[in-house]
């Protein structure tokens, strides 16, 4: 028999390539942190001796989830100021906030609470656009997660770097110290055309050609920025981003509510990327993704959550289930984006936006063992007629019982098997009354 690391069998397989694929009764092989093979449960039995098998007859085994946007440590902030528009929510409540209390300490916190609440969620790998990238990948490294850690530019100081130089000089050192950790990728993340002057854009730009790296970037996020870039600049920011040579396959474009039918039809020409926040989106007012119509013009659409400060969650699943809901009532047909879609896009999208669709995405012999178990067996979730449906239409993150990264257990029984959740929950409440204590002084001041 055929010696390998873990045998998973269960109830349903959904592989998502080959595209709104069931296989039941099957068991996955792994072996080396990869999937060995997928086969049925009778074939499997069979042929292969595990040094650890896990039975599972009520579950459908899938990839893990993509978070394609998202801050990690912003859960700090989660319901901080709600209720708000973009424009004053951002300027005037969550930039005073994160001037006030961004440090070291508050990454570290945010960022084990982001992924603690993604693990227990189903999310195997995100995409992030943070503060202290280098404190951000020591944490993925030693937790065992998989993410693609963006290395944040701005036009303005913060508690990371005085000026866009800076920001990108530090951009090189974490990379250089980082680039080698089998989970981490890296991104170039201007923060938004309006933050990010010309100059550093070009650079950014120069970077991510040496580095074969993706730029994630906020993106005609609302109306008012778009109106806003065509006052004071004349053009629109998209067609500022073309100008300077970023809209390419490697650009991840992040929101874009308001797109022209010509600006969808050029990020189908160049391959660029498009990450859909709908809940962040909805929560703000920013506007409506046109991805009924991206899909169909052939461009790749992400999911992504954004940040807990925006969305209030970290949650895929309600990402997906929205996702689907508002294409069907935005384009008033209700065959937009099925179920195996919505799936597809915070899976397989996610990593091919991310450039790393080779190595996860899909349950596929070869790639990354990066799986999700969920357990079906419940009031919420029979019968059982569709699979693919049932996961994304009557599932929820409460459903997922083990998840496992390049083979390794990371959530056994829905308990986290390297975060001590006791201990981070004792540190949240501290934060809350410094976040409230140093933004009420910076008010008065």
């Amino acid at each position: 028999m055929e010696q390998v690391d873990t045998l998973i069998f269960a109830g349903w397989v959904i592989p998502v390539e080959p595209d709104n694929t069931v296989y039941p009764h099957h068991a996955i092989a792994i072996k080396d942190g990869k999937i060995v093979d997928i086969v049925s449960s009778d074939e499997a039995a069979s042929r292969f001796l595990a040094r650890v098998t896990h039975r599972l007859p009520t579950h459908v085994l899938m990839p893990g989830l993509i978070n394609t946007h998202t801050h990690a440590a912003m859960t700090l902030l989660r319901g901080f100021a709600d209720d708000l528009p973009l424009n004053e929510w951002l300027t005037e409540h969550i930039w005073p906030a994160e001037a006030a209390c961004i440090s070291r300490e508050f990454i570290t916190d945010g960022t084990h609470l982001a992924i603690a609440e993604m693990l227990r969620g189903g999310v195997t790998c995100f995409n992030d656009m943070y503060f202290f990238p280098d404190t951000m990948a020591d944490i993925v490294d030693k937790i065992g997660i998989r993410a693609t850690i963006g290395l944040i530019v701005l036009d303005f100081p913060t508690a990371w770097a005085a000026n866009a130089d800076e920001y990108l000089q530090k951009a090189q050192t974490v990379y250089d110290q980082f680039q080698d950790s089998p989970l981490i990728q890296f991104a170039l993340a201007p923060h938004a055309p309006y933050t990010v002057s010309d100059d550093p854009l070009s650079k950014t730009k120069a970077l991510a050609d040496k580095w074969q790296v993706p730029v994630h970037i906020h993106v005609h996020e609302t109306a008012f920025e778009v109106e806003d870039a065509v006052s004071k600049q004349g053009i629109r920011p998209l067609s500022r981003l073309q100008q300077l040579g970023l809209v390419n396959s490697q650009l991840l474009n992040v929101h874009a509510t308001q797109l022209t039918d010509e600006e969808i039809a050029l990020l189908a020409e160049k391959g660029a990327h498009v990450v859909h926040c709908p809940e962040s989106n909805l929560k703000l007012a920013s506007g409506f993704c046109p991805v009924d119509k991206l899909l169909k013009a052939g461009v790749n659409v992400a999911l992504g959550t954004d940040g807990a400060a925006s969305n209030n969650d970290l949650d895929m699943f309600g990402e997906m289930r929205t996702a689907a809901l508002l294409s069907k009532g935005m384009s008033g047909d209700a065959s937009s984006m099925p179920a195996h879609q919505a799936l597809r896009m915070a899976t397989l999208n996610g990593a091919k936006a991310l450039g790393i669709d080779d190595v996860t995405g899909s349950l596929e012999q070869g790639k990354s063992a990066d799986i999700v178990a969920l357990d079906m067996q419940t009031l919420e979730t029979i019968p059982m007629y569709e699979p693919i449906s049932q996961v994304v239409y009557a599932a929820s993150r409460e459903k997922v019982s083990d998840v496992w990264v390049a083979g390794e257990h990371l959530l056994k029984s829905r308990a986290l098997t390297r975060i001590d959740i006791h201990d981070l929950m004792a540190k949240i409440p501290a934060w809350r009354a410094k976040v409230e204590k140093a933004v009420a002084q910076a008010h008065q001041s």
